[in-house]
């Protein structure tokens, strides 16, 4: 029995019809998220409209009832799971691609379209919009933006803030407002819409979005360097970001990821590899072998074991999906994992990497790091049982310590997963205290009642 008051189901009851879930059972597929935490929801709204997710939030303000923004749930930090208790918002079905303006290299849409889907949409015009989340195919656009998702092709196309022109929203007060303007250059007023990208639901319930595209490259290459060990390889990435050909993806790999991404994803990989770097470069057929050699060059270097350019379309493929497949394959190794994602300056790389195989040492436990190294963007993966508690203990030790590892090295809790639940309590260390105050005045503004995703990402003053 939902524990919402009457007067509020009997309201939003009316206005969405069918499109309004109390039952258990309806209920306890909006009650988890990738992170696996858990907690029921006392409804399910399934809006359609921006007037509906309006007056839907005006009537839960009413009632100091929490409201919870959801896209597919694909998020790994508990952003989306409604710890509070009251109503999920889920815009599975605010799904349409309103408008794609090719002249304009923009494309409208509502939250709910999946990033595969639009990317499908777009490629007739020859376009793309860059963000691509390992989840793109059933992530949704909304979500991406409420976590900043980015992807392999950030390091030079840009995560979802460097992608939007403009968002239509709700805030938590129960007011409409329209922030940026769908052109590629505006100064009118406070950067509002890019504020929005990455609240992760605390402030407003993004309804509509104008996102920036890009022309997508005719031609492409790819290079597979495989180096003795992640120092050597982290060192290669120093290099390569300093060289003025930004490459279009740099992915990192340590031993434990190409050895899942030979054995399950089925990589061709030698077996003494240590660390692995996939290098990508794309553009115009006269200036992709520039380009291609400039990065060869620079990926050359001390413990550089061999660099092959990808045989063909095919082999290109097939070591992008091993990559992709790569954090769901941890599973095999061991029933529970702590991933979360790290970002440090692309130089301080190398300390990175050697800083959390000492702390696999030390803590006894398997670390597998792969990640977009071109943003400084590591995946730390720590691999444990949670039914074991010493191991448990262990684990959480060992992620704290690893925050602390990239917090002193001038980095961040977060590259595009965001802060959600999982590292709230660590946002005192990455975030001053003045600055921290000047967030909840923000979110006071946007959200007076704080009815919106309470318990996420600000730590409790």
């Amino acid at each position: 029995m939902t524990a919402l008051p009457d007067e509020l189901q009997h309201e939003l009851s009316g206005l969405l019809g069918e499109a309004w879930l109390t039952d258990p059972g309806e209920r306890l597929a909006y009650a988890y998220d990738n992170s696996r935490r858990h907690a029921m929801p006392d409804a399910v709204a399934l809006p359609r409209t921006r007037e509906q997710v309006l007056a839907l939030v005006r009537a839960c303000r009413r009632h100091r009832v929490p409201v919870i923004a959801r896209g597919r749930g694909t998020n790994t930090t508990g952003a989306s799971v409604p710890v509070a208790g009251g109503v999920v918002v889920s815009f599975e079905r605010m799904n349409r691609i309103l408008e794609i303006r090719p002249g304009d290299r923009c494309a409208i849409v509502e939250p709910g379209v999946l990033n595969g889907d639009l990317q499908a949409a777009l490629k007739s015009h020859d376009l793309f919009w860059p963000p691509d989340p390992t989840s793109a195919a059933f992530s949704t656009v909304g979500g991406n933006l409420a976590c900043n998702a980015g992807g392999p092709r950030a390091v030079k196309y840009g995560a979802s803030r460097d992608n939007v022109l403009a968002v239509t929203a709700v805030t938590g007060a129960g007011e409409l407002i329209v922030c940026g303007t769908a052109t590629t250059k505006g100064s009118t007023g406070y950067d509002l819409h890019r504020l929005l990208v990455g609240s992760e639901g605390t402030l407003a319930l993004i309804v509509e979005a104008s996102l920036r595209l890009t022309p997508a490259a005719p031609a492409r290459a790819a290079l597979r360097a495989i180096y003795r060990d992640v120092s050597a390889a982290a060192q290669a990435v120093a290099r390569l970001m300093a060289q003025p050909v930004t490459p279009s993806m740099l992915e990192f790999m340590d031993a434990r990821a190409v050895q899942l991404a030979r054995d399950v994803g089925g990589a061709d990989l030698p077996a003494q590899a240590g660390a692995l770097l996939m290098i990508e470069a794309d553009g115009d057929a006269q200036t992709l072998p520039h380009s291609i050699a400039a990065l060869k060059r620079a990926a050359q270097g001390e413990g550089l074991i061999s660099l092959d350019d990808a045989s063909d379309e095919a082999a290109r493929e097939k070591l992008w999906a091993a990559r992709k497949a790569l954090s769901p394959s941890l599973r095999t190794l061991a029933p529970g994992k702590i991933n979360e994602d790290v970002v440090v300056p692309v130089s301080r790389i190398p300390e990175l990497v050697d800083g959390v195989q000492a702390l696999a040492r030390e803590f006894d436990l398997p670390i597998v790091c792969f990640g977009h190294a071109g943003n400084g963007n590591l995946h730390v993966n720590l691999l444990y049982d949670p039914a074991d508690d010493a191991q448990n203990e262990r684990a959480h030790a060992a992620m704290s310590r690893v925050f602390a590892l990239a917090l002193a090295l001038g980095g961040t809790l977060s590259g595009e997963h965001g802060i959600g639940l999982a590292k709230r309590e660590f946002m005192p260390q990455a975030v001053d205290a003045a600055t921290l105050a000047l967030m909840r005045q923000l979110k006071s503004v946007f959200d007076p009642d704080g009815i919106l995703n309470p318990g996420k990402l600000l730590p409790d003053a």
